[in-house]
């Protein structure tokens, strides 16, 4: 249930790659990050590449193309080595849908708590203790209670 956040500054007269940009960052979320297609948010915004500058420069006197996404995923639900793998296959496909790419174009998955994070008015947390069934809740009680204070 990530929501992702793209942000992508082309050439004024290029066509609209949003629908291409939601399609590859979920079908990757998915494939890469172990996400529910389904549960994947995707807010895509052009900026005006007069406006979006690196190292002082106008990417648009650069004539080239950038990003900065952001994904927001549960904390612990993903390996050191699925969110660099992820970091790869972004860049790359961002680079087949928006051409030459500045350097200086960013990748955060962004780990938030699953007590605090959540979609639907239910934290994640929440949405994992109910998915426990009766019997595991009554052992994981059981064991919390013990965890905490000693009692068996």
């Amino acid at each position: 249930m990530p929501l992702i956040q793209v942000h992508h500054a082309t050439r004024a007269d290029a066509p609209d790659r949003a629908p291409a940009i939601a399609a590859l960052v979920t079908r990757l979320a998915a494939k890469v990050l172990r996400k529910r297609e389904d549960l994947t948010a995707v807010i895509v915004t052009r900026v005006d590449p007069a406006v979006w500058y690196v190292g002082g420069r106008r990417l648009s006197d650069l004539d080239l193309a950038s990003y900065a996404l952001e994904i927001k995923v549960t904390d612990g639900t993903n390996t050191p080595a699925e969110k660099a793998s992820f970091l790869a296959a972004v860049h790359a496909g961002m680079g087949e849908i928006l051409g030459a790419l500045h350097p200086e174009s960013y990748v955060h998955v962004e780990e938030a708590r699953g007590d605090a994070y959540g979609y639907a008015g239910i934290t994640q947390a929440r949405r994992a203790y109910d998915d426990i069934d009766e019997r595991d809740r009554r052992e994981h009680l059981a064991t919390a209670a013990v965890a905490r204070w000693g009692i068996r």
